[in-house]
């Protein structure tokens, strides 16, 4: 309705542009025209006036000739649309005039004395008593010279009512077109063409979604856009051609494990592996938040590395994730039974959502998930917070993910259920309780502490319990497994088989392996290709100029380095001072978790660290460092890696850390250098990145500096072998790693 609105609006305004335009003409014409035959008759009365009262001038004493000339003008000057007449002696002064004739016009001397002087007739437009009106001057004369002066005043009234009413009979037939032209071009528009594209829409959609393509049939359904149809006709036919062919070479690589995995190679993995079993995906973040923006409801994607990995996985399998809706707008889009289809344009599985109170979101998720938790399991010298209440809500919690779980597979034999990440910990044990034939896998997307570290939480053993309830519990790499197992095995009266890496535990086993998360990466035509001039562009508008430019993309949080990052950067400009004013960094900071203190606490630091070394070292033209605290997606930041000469990983502790990954998906050129953090899971995988200990501002500085002096050829080289690295280990393969060792218990 909005695109015809607008239609209508361009066309009436183009009408009404149109028709003022020869109403203005119109107007002018007309105004012409009466002006010119009002001048015509004043002429005609003066010179007829002329021939009677100059005699007098000439033959008249000064007493008779008053007289006689009011005679003359009194007998004139009821004539039709003349409001009097005026005579004058050589003086300008006035000797007769008719009654009633406004004394601002007959005191006017100066157009007097002015047609006197110049001896021509001066006539103009006067306002007098709230009326128009037009006087006309002429010199009278004797045989030798001027005698006085005739002026003759006439109602010009008329001429504006007229011109009023042309305007108001124009706009009015205005009016009616704009009324008959809006009607008919809605009618137009709405039933004739915007029918036909939202059919033309739909049938396109349909295909897209692998409908069939009898949606395209040319019966007349389409009218003048038949040809197009035709003509995509032709196009979904070799779409579905080609996509039978991804299927078919899917199926052919299934057991070939020297080829890359791809959306298409998992989906058919899936069917082969599942037949037909559905996937359920827990998590406390949803991959799709709504909210309301100047009144209406928009989308984004959060920032989070758990659901840069799992969408791709769930978009290829299909089912359904169960996530918080944490969108002020989350309830306006879901449907009775709070569930939604995502993505938004192209929906390939659903979504449903689960309805958390702001208290249970301040104990479960602010409190205890991320003040006690996190700081638990990341070796970043904050300490947790353990509190009575928050331990209660993040139980609490738990069990209303397991009931909208339970509620969703109630008719599903063997389920398998996939749960995602710390805040779920205690979800496998509930539901295996009800549920022992489901199949459960939980990934700790996170590091795993040593024993002793996580031996200060109060609650180790119910989160403990609550996990081993899985049958597959995954960790990023070996070292998480192997804290894991040892945990255990200190806190926990139970069997560790420490050669199959198996927990028992009252009867269950519970398998712990490392999955190497990683993106949808594949090195084929089918990733996304990023254009540097617009990563360029970017640059251009936040001012960025230099020769050289940095660039990190992090959540703002305490585990990511940001302050340890800030201070390698300005060591780095002391050290080598020729860098001034020829190197950038542009930090990318999310907003994260600004509710908790701790996060809104660093938060203000990291700003006041950058002001600092910024005010170190800028220039008029150059800061160091821009910050910029805005969540982007990762159609904005992919032209940014393309166009970064170094991008900069130098978290504290990480479990994995996809950025660094990304950087290497985005660099199809193979050029760019990694600088990454030794604490990071990303580090086994990615042997071409530079390697620095975030906390020596003087090994980050070196690694900044033998990043930007280092040959192309040796670039190529890193980059070639990171990329090959992600490619063969994608997330693609990640989920069908994690799937078949979670069914393959049964």
């Amino acid at each position: 309705m909005r695109y015809i609105l607008t239609i209508i609006g361009t066309v009436v305004l183009a009408v009404s542009l149109v028709a003022l335009g020869f109403s203005f003409k119109q107007v002018n014409q007309e105004r012409a025209t009466l002006t010119t035959n009002l001048e015509q008759r004043a002429s005609l009365l003066s010179d007829s006036l002329k021939e009677s009262v100059e005699p007098y001038y000439a033959n008249s004493s000064q007493a008779s000739l008053k007289t006689s000339l009011q005679k003359i003008v009194d007998k004139f000057a009821n004539r039709e649309r003349i409001v009097g007449i005026a005579l004058y002696d050589t003086q300008g002064v006035l000797i007769a005039s008719s009654m009633g004739l406004p004394k601002a016009i007959i005191g006017n001397g100066g157009i007097v004395s002015e047609a006197m002087d110049s001896n021509k007739f001066n006539d103009n437009f006067l306002d007098a008593d709230g009326e128009t009106r037009y006087v006309h001057v002429d010199p009278l004369h004797n045989e030798e010279s001027i005698v006085g002066a005739l002026m003759v005043v006439q109602n010009a009234g008329y001429i504006n009512t007229d011109i009023n009413q042309i305007w108001k009979g124009n706009l009015l037939r205005l009016l009616i077109q704009i009324i008959i032209f809006s009607i008919t071009i809605f009618i137009i528009l709405r039933f004739f063409v915007f029918r036909q594209v939202l059919r033309l829409v739909e049938s396109a959609k349909k295909v897209r979604m692998g409908g069939v393509n009898e949606a395209f049939k040319t019966d007349g359904k389409y009218s003048f856009f038949t040809p197009l149809a035709k003509e995509i006709t032709y196009i979904t036919k070799s779409l579905s051609q080609a996509r039978l062919s991804a299927k078919e070479e899917a199926r052919m690589r299934l057991e070939k494990l020297d080829t890359p995995w791809t959306a298409e190679r998992l989906s058919e993995f899936t069917k082969a592996h599942l037949k037909d079993r559905p996937i359920f995906v827990v998590s406390n973040r949803e991959p799709y938040e709504h909210y309301n923006l100047k009144g209406k409801i928009d989308y984004k994607v959060p920032a989070s590395g758990m659901i840069t990995a799992i969408e791709p996985v769930v978009e290829a399998c299909g089912g359904t994730w169960i996530a918080w809706g944490s969108g002020d707008a989350d309830k306006q889009t879901v449907d009775k039974d709070n569930k939604i289809k995502v993505p938004i344009q192209e929906p390939k599985y659903t979504l449903k959502r689960i309805w958390l109170s702001e208290k249970e979101v301040d104990g479960f998720y602010k409190g205890f998930s991320n003040e006690a938790i996190w700081p638990l399991c990341h070796m970043v010298h904050t300490r947790p917070l353990f509190r009575k209440e928050d331990w209660h809500e993040y139980k609490k919690v738990n069990e209303i993910f397991a009931k909208n779980v339970l509620e969703e597979i109630k008719d599903v034999p063997n389920p398998l259920i996939l749960i995602q990440d710390f805040h779920l910990a205690l979800l496998p044990h509930i539901i295996k309780i009800k549920r022992p034939d489901a199949q459960i896998g939980i990934f700790w997307h996170i590091p795993w502490p040593s024993p002793e570290a996580f031996g200060v939480c109060p609650w180790r053993n119910e989160i403990l319990q609550g996990m081993l309830g899985a049958d597959i519990i995954g960790f990023h790499i070996q070292q998480f497994c192997n804290n894991f197992i040892n945990t255990v095995g200190k806190e926990m009266e139970s069997l560790c088989d420490l050669e199959q890496f198996a927990v028992t535990y009252r009867n269950h086993t519970s398998y712990i392996k490392s999955f190497p998360i990683s993106i949808a990466f594949t090195g084929s035509d089918n990733d996304i290709l990023y254009d540097a001039n617009t990563g360029k562009k970017f640059l251009e508008k936040l001012d960025i100029h230099t020769k050289y430019v940095g660039f990190g993309v992090d959540r703002m949080d305490y585990t990511k380095g940001l302050l340890e990052r800030f201070k390698a950067i300005e060591f780095f400009l002391d050290t080598y001072p020729t860098y001034k004013e020829n190197f950038t960094f542009l930090q990318i900071a999310s907003p994260s978790r600004e509710s908790v203190p701790k996060y809104k606490q660093f938060s203000e630091e990291v700003i006041k660290e950058a002001e600092r070394i910024n005010d170190k070292f800028k220039t008029k033209t150059w800061e160091p460092i821009v910050l910029v605290r805005k969540h982007h997606s990762h159609e904005e930041l992919g032209p940014l890696f393309k166009v970064a000469d170094v991008c900069m990983v130098t978290s504290l502790h990480d479990g994995m850390n996809l950025v660094a990954k990304e950087y290497v998906a985005a660099r199809d050129d193979e050029n760019g250098v990694l600088i990454l953090s030794k604490f990071t899971g990303a580090v086994r995988d990615l042997k071409g990145a530079i390697i620095v200990n975030p906390y020596s501002a003087e090994e980050t500085s070196e690694a900044i500096n033998t990043a930007l002096n280092m040959t192309l050829p040796e670039k190529q080289k890193r980059m070639k072998k990171m990329r090959e690295a992600v490619k063969n280990y994608n997330v693609y393969r990640w989920s069908a790693e994690f799937i078949r060792a979670v069914t393959n218990l049964s």
